[in-house]
Protein backbone atom coordinates (compact mmCIF):
# COMPACT_ATOMS: atom_id res chain seq x y z
CA UNK A 1 0.00 0.00 0.00
CA UNK A 2 1.12 3.47 -0.89
CA UNK A 3 2.07 5.30 2.48
CA UNK A 4 -0.60 7.96 3.31
CA UNK A 5 1.12 11.83 2.87
CA UNK A 6 0.20 13.96 6.12
CA UNK A 7 0.10 17.43 5.58
CA UNK A 8 1.69 19.08 8.55
CA UNK A 9 2.15 22.38 9.88
CA UNK A 10 3.71 23.95 13.11
CA UNK A 11 2.09 26.26 15.57
CA UNK A 12 3.89 28.65 17.72
CA UNK A 13 5.06 26.09 20.40
CA UNK A 14 7.26 23.81 17.81
CA UNK A 15 4.63 20.84 17.76
CA UNK A 16 3.11 19.53 14.25
CA UNK A 17 -0.57 19.83 13.85
CA UNK A 18 -2.01 17.25 11.37
CA UNK A 19 -4.26 18.02 8.78
CA UNK A 20 -6.66 15.52 10.02
CA UNK A 21 -6.32 17.67 13.70
CA UNK A 22 -7.18 21.00 12.02
CA UNK A 23 -10.14 20.24 10.30
CA UNK A 24 -11.56 18.47 13.98
CA UNK A 25 -11.02 21.77 15.63
CA UNK A 26 -12.14 23.80 12.86
CA UNK A 27 -15.28 21.90 12.21
CA UNK A 28 -15.63 22.11 16.39
CA UNK A 29 -15.22 25.97 16.60
CA UNK A 30 -17.58 26.44 13.82
CA UNK A 31 -20.14 24.32 15.61
CA UNK A 32 -19.35 26.53 18.81
CA UNK A 33 -19.53 29.55 16.58
CA UNK A 34 -22.97 28.25 15.03
CA UNK A 35 -25.02 27.98 18.05
CA UNK A 36 -23.93 31.60 19.81
CA UNK A 37 -24.59 32.97 16.16
CA UNK A 38 -28.29 31.34 15.92
CA UNK A 39 -28.70 33.03 19.67
CA UNK A 40 -27.11 36.52 18.78
CA UNK A 41 -29.84 36.50 15.04
CA UNK A 42 -32.77 35.40 17.31
CA UNK A 43 -32.21 38.00 19.95
CA UNK A 44 -31.51 40.63 17.59
CA UNK A 45 -34.10 39.61 15.56
CA UNK A 46 -37.10 39.08 18.31
CA UNK A 47 -35.75 42.35 19.60
CA UNK A 48 -36.62 44.11 15.94
CA UNK A 49 -39.27 42.25 15.61
CA UNK A 50 -40.91 43.65 18.63
CA UNK A 51 -40.15 47.44 18.12
CA UNK A 52 -41.49 47.03 14.54
CA UNK A 53 -43.92 44.35 15.31
CA UNK A 54 -47.29 45.72 13.54
CA UNK A 55 -51.08 44.77 13.46
CA UNK A 56 -50.69 42.61 10.64
CA UNK A 57 -48.14 40.68 12.31
CA UNK A 58 -49.75 37.76 13.80
CA UNK A 59 -51.72 34.32 13.09
CA UNK A 60 -54.00 33.56 10.71
CA UNK A 61 -58.07 35.30 12.02
CA UNK A 62 -61.47 34.20 11.38
CA UNK A 63 -63.36 37.68 11.07
CA UNK A 64 -67.28 38.57 10.70
CA UNK A 65 -68.73 40.74 8.84
CA UNK A 66 -72.48 41.36 9.34
CA UNK A 67 -74.93 42.61 6.69
CA UNK A 68 -77.83 44.36 9.18
CA UNK A 69 -81.66 43.89 8.70
CA UNK A 70 -82.64 46.52 6.08
CA UNK A 71 -79.52 46.82 4.14
CA UNK A 72 -80.96 46.37 0.49
CA UNK A 73 -83.57 48.92 1.47
CA UNK A 74 -80.89 51.59 2.49
CA UNK A 75 -78.38 50.73 -0.52
CA UNK A 76 -81.14 50.98 -2.99
CA UNK A 77 -81.68 54.80 -1.79
CA UNK A 78 -77.90 55.59 -2.11
CA UNK A 79 -77.37 55.52 2.10
CA UNK A 80 -74.36 54.11 3.16
CA UNK A 81 -74.26 51.38 5.83
CA UNK A 82 -72.32 52.58 8.54
CA UNK A 83 -71.37 49.11 9.93
CA UNK A 84 -69.93 48.14 6.87
CA UNK A 85 -66.39 49.43 6.18
CA UNK A 86 -65.39 50.71 2.72
CA UNK A 87 -62.48 48.44 2.80
CA UNK A 88 -61.08 45.83 5.13
CA UNK A 89 -57.58 44.65 5.63
CA UNK A 90 -56.38 41.06 6.10
CA UNK A 91 -53.28 38.78 6.69
CA UNK A 92 -52.99 35.63 4.05
CA UNK A 93 -54.34 33.06 5.89
CA UNK A 94 -57.68 35.05 7.06
CA UNK A 95 -61.15 34.47 6.48
CA UNK A 96 -63.89 36.21 6.02
CA UNK A 97 -67.11 35.14 7.44
CA UNK A 98 -69.91 37.67 6.11
CA UNK A 99 -73.37 37.06 7.81
CA UNK A 100 -76.22 38.36 6.25
CA UNK A 101 -79.25 39.43 8.62
CA UNK A 102 -81.19 41.63 6.34
CA UNK A 103 -84.55 40.22 4.52
CA UNK A 104 -82.22 40.32 0.75
CA UNK A 105 -80.12 37.88 -0.63
CA UNK A 106 -76.37 39.69 -1.50
CA UNK A 107 -73.36 38.81 -3.25
CA UNK A 108 -69.76 39.86 -2.59
CA UNK A 109 -67.62 38.87 -5.33
CA UNK A 110 -67.81 35.25 -5.72
CA UNK A 111 -70.09 34.96 -2.32
CA UNK A 112 -73.95 34.87 -2.81
CA UNK A 113 -75.30 35.39 0.31
CA UNK A 114 -78.90 33.94 0.90
CA UNK A 115 -81.09 35.99 3.32
CA UNK A 116 -80.52 34.76 7.11
CA UNK A 117 -77.40 32.48 6.04
CA UNK A 118 -73.32 32.86 5.94
CA UNK A 119 -70.85 32.50 3.32
CA UNK A 120 -66.91 32.72 4.13
CA UNK A 121 -64.13 33.87 1.72
CA UNK A 122 -60.48 32.53 2.61
CA UNK A 123 -57.67 34.89 1.60
CA UNK A 124 -55.20 33.01 -0.12
CA UNK A 125 -52.51 35.54 -1.76
CA UNK A 126 -50.98 38.53 -0.77
CA UNK A 127 -53.36 41.31 -3.04
CA UNK A 128 -55.35 44.29 -2.93
CA UNK A 129 -58.64 44.36 -4.56
CA UNK A 130 -62.33 45.27 -5.09
CA UNK A 131 -65.10 43.03 -5.17
CA UNK A 132 -68.63 44.01 -6.72
CA UNK A 133 -70.89 44.23 -3.41
CA UNK A 134 -74.45 44.46 -3.26
CA UNK A 135 -74.77 46.10 0.49
CA UNK A 136 -72.68 48.62 -0.28
CA UNK A 137 -73.90 52.13 -1.75
CA UNK A 138 -70.52 52.41 -4.04
CA UNK A 139 -71.38 48.82 -5.17
CA UNK A 140 -68.03 47.61 -4.23
CA UNK A 141 -66.37 46.61 -1.05
CA UNK A 142 -61.98 46.84 -1.19
CA UNK A 143 -59.99 43.96 0.50
CA UNK A 144 -56.20 44.90 1.56
CA UNK A 145 -54.27 41.66 1.89
CA UNK A 146 -50.88 41.66 3.59
CA UNK A 147 -48.22 39.14 4.22
CA UNK A 148 -47.76 38.36 7.86
CA UNK A 149 -45.06 37.81 9.96
CA UNK A 150 -45.44 34.48 11.35
CA UNK A 151 -42.89 32.51 13.53
CA UNK A 152 -43.01 30.02 10.27
CA UNK A 153 -41.53 33.16 8.98
CA UNK A 154 -38.96 34.67 11.53
CA UNK A 155 -37.14 30.62 12.10
CA UNK A 156 -36.51 30.94 7.92
CA UNK A 157 -34.95 34.33 8.17
CA UNK A 158 -32.92 32.66 11.26
CA UNK A 159 -31.78 29.58 9.15
CA UNK A 160 -30.47 31.94 6.61
CA UNK A 161 -28.63 34.64 9.24
CA UNK A 162 -27.24 32.03 11.38
CA UNK A 163 -24.75 30.07 9.03
CA UNK A 164 -23.84 33.06 7.14
CA UNK A 165 -22.89 34.72 10.63
CA UNK A 166 -21.12 32.08 12.01
CA UNK A 167 -18.84 31.49 9.03
CA UNK A 168 -17.97 35.22 9.12
CA UNK A 169 -17.39 35.29 13.03
CA UNK A 170 -14.94 31.44 12.75
CA UNK A 171 -13.00 33.19 9.52
CA UNK A 172 -12.64 36.57 11.78
CA UNK A 173 -11.60 33.91 14.88
CA UNK A 174 -9.00 32.08 12.67
CA UNK A 175 -6.86 35.44 12.31
CA UNK A 176 -7.24 36.40 15.77
CA UNK A 177 -7.13 32.81 17.75
CA UNK A 178 -5.49 30.00 15.74
CA UNK A 179 -6.68 27.16 15.97
CA UNK A 180 -4.37 25.57 19.26
CA UNK A 181 -4.89 21.63 20.23
CA UNK A 182 -4.70 19.82 23.27
CA UNK A 183 -1.19 18.75 23.91
CA UNK A 184 -1.96 15.01 23.32
CA UNK A 185 -3.46 15.95 19.93
CA UNK A 186 0.43 17.16 19.16
CA UNK A 187 3.02 15.96 17.70
CA UNK A 188 6.78 17.07 18.60
CA UNK A 189 8.38 18.62 15.50
CA UNK A 190 11.54 16.79 15.41
CA UNK A 191 9.54 13.38 14.82
CA UNK A 192 8.24 12.10 11.87
CA UNK A 193 5.87 9.30 11.02
CA UNK A 194 7.13 5.88 9.32
CA UNK A 195 8.04 6.74 5.32
CA UNK A 196 7.99 10.52 5.41
CA UNK A 197 10.86 12.55 5.05
CA UNK A 198 10.86 15.29 8.20
CA UNK A 199 12.86 17.77 6.21
CA UNK A 200 9.96 17.67 3.22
Amino acid sequence: MLPICLVRTKNQAGKIVTTKTAIRLGFRRFFILLLISSALVWLVSEAAFQIQKGENDRAPQVYELVIPKGTAAEVSLGQKIPEIPEEMVFVVGDTLLVRNEDNSDHQLGPLWIPAGASASLLMEKAERTAYSCSFQNTKYLGLLVQESTTISTRLAALALAAPATAMFLFVYSLIIWPLSPREKDMKPASSSPRGINANL
